[in-house]
């Protein structure tokens, strides 16, 4: 699933089109598309991982899900688009995605302060969220939209990696400068993500997710299924330490050495 580095790189490579009309629509979405004939594209943003194409009266937004892509002035071979939108200047087509109107305006719909790659970005709201949540596992607050959209599981793994939390803490449980690193780093990896990607070297920059081994201890690395996301962790046990101990409620997921 895209994170929200990637969908601001789908919004900076399609930015030519604000302001432009839209002449030609196609694609095999249930939606009724002709409302999109002849509407001008007005601005294009990006809110974690959802991408927002706002006209006068309406917006159109996309989530890509995971494997949903995109083209931009040319077509995949073999493959027919959910939408396509023909402008003067270009086309625009989207595959493997979810889309719906959005009759609100998107100020209204959008809590820009949460997204973790806005100018806007709080973390002083971040914090304020996690610890209304002190039993919330750091595996699951990383992938929480409501407090950091746009972070996926990349993200979580690489900041919990880089901060030595493991993902089965408590939020409850971090120090207030763990915390604050935390929320801090979410951010700053984020940007690094954009950039890397951007270079086509993300991967090589990764020192937890998808490896076997510690970079910092030699030893391997754990991966699991965690949280109530159940998404893959990758994690030190000796220098990523766990705040919070068990919960006798809920039982930790089994682990294994990746191989």
């Amino acid at each position: 699933m895209p994170e929200g580095p990637s969908i601001v790189i789908l919004r900076e490579e399609t930015e030519q089109f604000v302001g432009q009309p839209v002449e030609r629509v196609g694609g095999n979405s249930r939606l009724d598309l002709s409302r999109l004939e002849g509407a001008r594209v007005r601005s294009i943003r990006s809110y974690g991982k959802q991408y927002l194409i706002e006209f006068e009266a309406f917006s159109l937004r996309v989530h890509l899900l995971l494997f949903g892509s995109y083209r931009v002035d040319e077509r995949k071979e073999k493959s027919t688009p959910r939408v396509s939108l023909g402008f003067p200047n270009g086309e625009l087509n989207l595959y493997a995605c979810s889309v719906r109107f959005l009759d609100q305006p998107l100020d209204v719909l959008y809590d820009w302060r949460t997204d973790v790659m806005s100018g806007l970005w709080d973390p002083a709201l971040a914090r304020k969220k996690l610890r209304a949540q002190p039993h919330m596992l750091a595996c699951d607050a990383l992938l929480d939209q409501d407090v950091f959209a746009g972070s996926g599981n990349i993200i979580k793994n690489e900041v919990l990696f880089r901060i030595r939390v493991h993902p089965l803490s408590r939020i409850g449980a971090l120090p207030p400068r763990k915390l604050a690193e935390l929320v801090e780093q979410v951010r700053v990896y984020s940007f690094e993500f954009l950039e890397w990607k951007k270079a086509f070297v993300l991967k090589q920059h990764w020192l937890a997710h998808t490896k076997t081994t510690c970079p910092r201890c030699h030893i391997p690395l754990i991966k699991a299924h965690l949280g109530k996301t159940n998404r893959r962790s990758f994690f030190c046990e000796r220098c990523q330490k766990r705040y919070g101990g068990d919960d006798p409620t809920e039982p930790t997921p089994p682990t294994d050495a990746t191989e």
